[in-house]
């Protein structure tokens, strides 16, 4: 009997469906496969592919209920969440289609050949290793610029979304791509996943996940000399200056910290407020977090929903439990909520310093880690001390000042006066433990091509 993966409701704790795992003596075949639908694929026009995403987007657009609903289910994310979540996949379809031209049209140098140009080409299949948070969108960001770029794609999913794999590939397929240009692999061995990075199939492998995650496939990537885009984990500071509109922000905050119920590598994680209106900021901060609806994430009411994974309230407690032991202190939650499902109380810790876990470690889930600041100079000082560099984000009435206080927190994003957000037209990586390489926008698109110069002249007489 072969091996099988379960996916299980965060919600409830049962069964959703078990899928049988790819078999060994099957992966050789489906690799041929993919190289041959890709070495088909990288020949069609740019014009073609980019017709193919216009049909994915309306299809994710005209179905979207359908995914939100895969999505919900197998990683509690809360309905209204998931349809946002399959939408943005449709618009970054459509602005990968609307760009094609631009970004990958023969880019003219003017040199002593008589032409000479920048050329941009697809470098084969690669294998995306995606994690569970954002079960589409993290795939989508990663497939529609490589398949317009003409590439192929090897999907390995996290196994308690493998609903939402199968889904994106049969979505692919119905929008018209070739048959295996874009496979989902369910494995059950994850030394498998070291074994296709070795295999001279596959041309270059992408990572959203842990820094574990990430050091095991940079390892093997570079034994195997590969290029590689990581995306990994996050504690962006959201930094709030003194002459800041707090109750403006607010609602901003709490959007920050506990969308998908926290679990985001761009969750605001570390508040960090300029002493003068921190107190404002704990007054108002508190209610509007005890006002989240926690429910079922199939109910349309429903704001906070479970955490993905038993293990994952765990996590949560001890970073908790352990930090309010150094001294924090609980204004709201600090507890998991009795019942079914994976659930723990939203929170917000204050009173927190740099040595604590909810400071120093990723709080991958619902807890808000409030940290006092003397002054702005110590409020960036204090955003910049993390090993992680993903993004941050600066609220204040001066803008310019937001700027230029920002360069001095090394991320991968600033946004002054914003959620930090990933969008399509921007490119989205970061520095340090949170990683290298970008996805979305036009670097995204060309981080897996070959940016070949090529250059051409008369014969010599």
């Amino acid at each position: 009997m072969s091996a099988t993966i379960t996916t299980v409701d965060p919600s409830t704790g049962s069964v959703i469906r078990s899928y049988p795992t790819l078999a060994r003596h099957d992966l050789d075949g489906l690799l041929d496969q993919s190289v041959a639908a890709q070495r088909q694929w990288r020949d069609t026009t740019i014009a073609s592919r980019a017709d193919r995403l216009r049909v994915a987007a309306r299809l994710l657009r005209d179905e979207v209920d359908d995914h939100a609903t895969v999505i919900s289910r197998e990683m509690g994310k809360p309905i209204t969440e998931a349809r946002g979540e399959v939408l943005k996949c449709a618009v970054t379809c459509d602005y990968y289609a609307d760009h094609a031209d631009e970004f990958l049209s023969p880019k003219e140098v003017s040199t002593e050949a008589v032409r000479s140009f920048v050329a941009y080409e697809p470098i084969g299949v690669i294998l995306a290793v995606m994690p569970w948070n954002f079960p589409y969108w993290q795939v989508v960001r990663f497939a529609a610029p490589a398949l317009l770029a003409g590439n192929g794609g090897l999907l390995k999913h996290a196994s308690n979304v493998t609903g939402a794999a199968l889904a994106l590939q049969s979505l692919f397929e119905r929008a018209g791509f070739p048959a295996h240009l874009f496979t989902t692999l369910v494995l059950g061995e994850h030394s498998m996943v070291n074994e296709l990075i070795a295999d001279d199939r596959i041309a270059a492998v992408t990572l959203t996940g842990s820094e574990a995650a990430g050091a095991s496939v940079a390892e093997a990537a570079g034994r195997a000399l590969k290029k590689t885009v990581l995306e990994l984990g996050g504690s962006d500071p959201f930094v709030i200056l003194a002459d800041a509109d707090v109750e403006a922000i607010i609602p901003l905050a709490v959007r920050a910290r506990f969308v998908n119920t926290g679990q985001s590598c761009l969750c605001a994680k570390r508040f960090i407020v300029e002493g003068a209106v921190i107190d404002d900021f704990e007054r108002m901060i508190v209610p509007a977090v005890e006002s989240l609806r926690i429910g079922d994430p199939l109910d349309n009411a429903t704001q906070f929903g479970p955490l993905a994974k038993k293990g994952f309230v765990d996590d949560i407690a001890r970073q908790v439990d352990e930090s309010v032991a150094m001294g924090a202190r609980v204004l709201t939650g600090g507890y998991r909520l009795e019942g079914e499902g994976n659930y723990y109380a939203p929170t917000v810790l204050a009173d927190v310093t740099p040595d604590m876990p909810v400071f120093r470690e990723e709080t991958f889930g619902p807890v808000l880690a409030l940290v006092r600041a003397n002054s702005a100079a110590h409020a960036i000082e204090l955003a910049d001390d993390t090993p992680y560099g993903l993004a941050a984000s600066i609220w204040t009435a001066d803008m310019q000042a937001g700027l230029d206080l920002g360069r001095g927190i090394h991320s991968g994003a600033l946004f002054v006066n914003s959620v930090v957000v990933s969008d399509p037209r921007l490119p989205f990586g970061g520095v340090k433990l949170s990683g290298y390489g970008r996805e979305l926008s036009i670097e995204g698109i060309h981080e897996f091509m070959n940016v070949r110069a090529v250059w051409a002249g008369a014969m010599p007489s």
